[in-house]
């Protein structure tokens, strides 16, 4: 049948830091200056904020870093604090001063932080991550774009499909999700997969045989490759030479050196809107991340406003 059960001995995957096929990616952020004689610890009160959860420790915990963190906006060169506290043009100081907030309340240590900050805020950590006529789903004119590198035989991955595909759904208008194929050598079957998904993509096909291929994740031989094709209802002579085609070698190889470039460390590995996702790929830590996103989108790196959400967008191109 086309929904075969997986069975996937990983329940404990998504712990405080995800699990990914392969290794994972280096942190390469760069340092920012600290500011002098800035308010620190307790006694820092931001407008919007709630810190009332937080144990005395941790509220002074908090406090620093917004002290000492730069604002988002590189026009903006003073602490996250006083950006919201002045009402500087900065449209990301106070969405960046609940973040920092949430990885206090997370456990998240000074570095921890400071590492996901400059991920989630820094404009050089956004990557130019091309769809060039990869799968999508989703319309063109949604505002937040997910790019997913993974691998078919990948377990992680048949684990947070079938939650991106509900998010997607959900948020229809608002996401479109663009998939790269990225099999690993660790993986025996990963490369026949892709061309499988691949092969039916060229017949109208590609999200059905996405869900079939990893709702039978184990089951990845020929033999079940062309099963599921002939359910599709796809023509099997095509699929077969499809597979081997060269555009399809040529397809698998050119997103493999896209995920080399933009130095991926495993799969599956998701950038929006150009920026590396590395929060764990649930549903509410993704949902939370969209939302951030939306909030900023009326401003741009420089606090300055677009006429269109889009027109300031960096790291996605068609």
């Amino acid at each position: 049948m086309l929904t075969k059960a997986i069975t996937i001995g990983i329940l404990g995957i998504f712990s405080l830091s995800w699990s990914t096929c392969g290794k994972s990616n280096p942190d390469d952020a760069t340092s920012k200056e600290k500011p002098a004689d800035k308010p620190t610890g307790s006694d820092v009160v931001i407008e919007g904020i709630d810190t009332s959860m937080l144990t005395p420790r941790e509220k002074k915990e908090w406090g620093t870093y917004v002290s000492e963190f730069l604002s988002p906006c590189q026009n903006v060169p003073v602490p996250i604090a006083q950006c919201v506290q002045e009402k500087r043009a900065c449209s990301k100081c106070l969405p960046a001063a609940k973040f920092v907030l949430r990885g206090v309340k997370d456990g998240m240590n000074r570095e921890q932080i400071e590492k996901a900050y400059k991920n989630r805020f820094d404009a050089d950590k956004i990557k130019d991550v091309p769809i060039d006529g990869s799968p999508v789903k989703g319309p063109d004119s949604a505002p937040i774009t997910i790019v997913e590198f993974a691998d078919f035989e990948c377990p992680v991955c048949a684990v947070v499909a079938p939650r991106i595909d509900e998010l997607v759904e959900q948020r229809r208008n608002e996401v479109r999700l663009v998939y790269k194929f990225y099999p690993l050598s660790m993986h025996a079957h990963a490369d026949i997969a892709a061309r499988a998904a691949i092969a039916a993509w060229k017949q109208g096909k590609f999200w059905e045989m996405h869900h079939a291929l990893y709702a039978n994740a184990k089951s990845l031989e020929q033999t079940d490759l062309d099963l599921y094709a002939k359910e599709l209802g796809l023509d099997i002579s095509r699929f077969h030479a499809d597979m081997q085609s060269k555009e399809t070698t040529d397809r698998i190889a050119r997103d493999k050196k896209l995920g080399d470039d933009v130095n991926i460390g495993g799969t599956p590995t998701f950038f929006i809107n150009g920026r590396l996702f590395d929060a764990k790929p649930t549903k509410p830590e993704m949902n939370d991340w969209i939302s951030l996103e939306l909030s900023m989108m009326n401003g741009s790196a420089d606090g300055s406003a677009h006429a269109n959400p889009r027109a300031g967008e960096a790291g996605v191109k068609k």
